[in-house]
């Protein structure tokens, strides 16, 4: 019998997922919160490597699975994973589960499930694709036990929707493990990462930028009496109360889908993209500085002769982050063929993908897709 998780506990789980967000050390953790949404054996972050291997970040019980399947040469002969690859899961943002990849003969007959996964007592699996880097496949890969049942299409939901938060977190997350937080500490990562990053205490004031935020300043981006201005009229209202949602971590706001906010410019290729991140109290911090942190403002940059970024048309469109991926590329005047190729997938597939994004937005053609994302998305 499948229940949807009690919403103490994914409330939770979200709430953990934002901790790691300046904190990368605490995603085994949030992953063990994720996991306990479905009473599930655990859950693990899955990354293919350059070399064609995957990589895999996991939750507490299952690290020794973990180190058998680094040791035991299982990250080659990985057939889910490898089948994942193939049709395009590690990126579409559709969550899938054991049925879309492998047959019962399969899970019965090959190594990996037979050997690897009955040993370690693992059943089925659901998984979400969670990069807000097309160039990075991550799938958030959840693990059942042995005598569990497969993922319903509720629990499959449910599953994306948590999906959504993780991508949200990532964005920072990610950028701050390419910097490589462990080795030159986390002041020194964040000035290297290139979105503006603010921390804000508890009364809202800025107790923290990186140099991509001050590069930020402008007309629409002021830091006045150690409090961030954000746009004019409604837009700097908006954003004001935002920031005070956030600031007092109502704890049904977590629930909802991450929005961002768009800010208009006077500067013709200048626009602004805002996401907030919740801080927990108890977060483990890595530096001094973010002590007092209690909320972080994302502020990203978007240029007007570049594709929009996925996941905004993702979150403002209503669509998967890989239907999001074509409608952003389409959409800035890339034919479907060239858009399939910097995607690594095949033009039919990009065609197929094109077509549900325009039965979902309303469109019929690549211009009414483009100037739809050119008013919603600020392209």
């Amino acid at each position: 019998m499948n229940i949807a998780p009690p919403e103490g506990r994914l409330l939770a789980a979200i709430e953990a997922i934002y901790e790691a967000a300046p904190d990368p050390s605490q995603w085994p953790r949030a992953l063990g919160a994720i996991a306990d949404c479905f009473e599930d054996a655990g859950a693990l972050l899955l990354w293919r490597r350059d070399d064609g291997s995957f990589g895999t970040l996991v939750s507490e019980r299952l690290v020794e699975a973990q180190r058998d399947y680094e040791e035991g040469g299982w990250t080659r002969r990985d057939l889910a994973a490898l089948r994942a690859t193939e049709r395009g899961y590690f990126f579409n943002g559709e969550p899938f589960t054991t049925r879309h990849l492998v047959s019962k003969e399969e899970i019965a007959g090959d190594p990996f499930f037979a050997q690897f996964r009955a040993r370690h007592g693992l059943g089925p699996f659901g998984c979400v694709a969670v990069s807000p880097d097309p160039h990075v496949g991550v799938i958030l890969s959840m693990q059942r036990h042995a005598d569990q049942y497969d993922y319903s299409d509720d629990e499959l939901e449910t599953l994306g929707r948590i999906g959504r938060h993780i991508e949200r977190s990532l964005r920072l997350s990610i950028r701050l493990l390419d910097a490589e937080l462990a080795k030159i500490g986390l002041g020194e990562a964040l000035a290297r990462v290139g979105i503006g990053v603010f921390g804000l205490d508890s009364l809202g004031r800025v107790v923290f930028s990186n140099p991509a935020g001050e590069r930020l300043a402008g007309d629409q981006l002021r830091l006045v009496h150690e409090r961030l201005r954000i746009g004019t009229g409604d837009t700097r209202e908006t954003i004001d109360e935002a920031i005070a949602r956030t600031l007092r971590r109502e704890p049904r706001e977590l629930l909802d889908d991450p929005k961002p906010i768009f800010v208009h410019s006077s500067g013709a290729e200048r626009r602004l993209v805002v996401y907030l991140l919740p801080v927990a109290l108890r977060t483990s911090l890595a530096e001094q500085f973010l002590t007092h942190t209690r909320a972080i403002v994302l502020a990203i940059e978007q240029k007007r002769d570049e594709p929009a970024d996925p996941a905004v048309v993702r979150d403002v469109l209503g669509l998967t982050l890989g239907e999001a991926r074509i409608a952003a590329m389409v959409g800035s005047g890339l034919p479907p063929k060239e858009a399939a190729d910097r995607l690594g997938i095949t033009e039919e597939t990009a065609r197929t993908v094109l077509k549900r994004v325009f039965l979902k937005v309303g469109v019929s053609r690549q211009s009414e897709l483009a100037t739809l994302l050119a008013k919603l998305v600020l392209r």
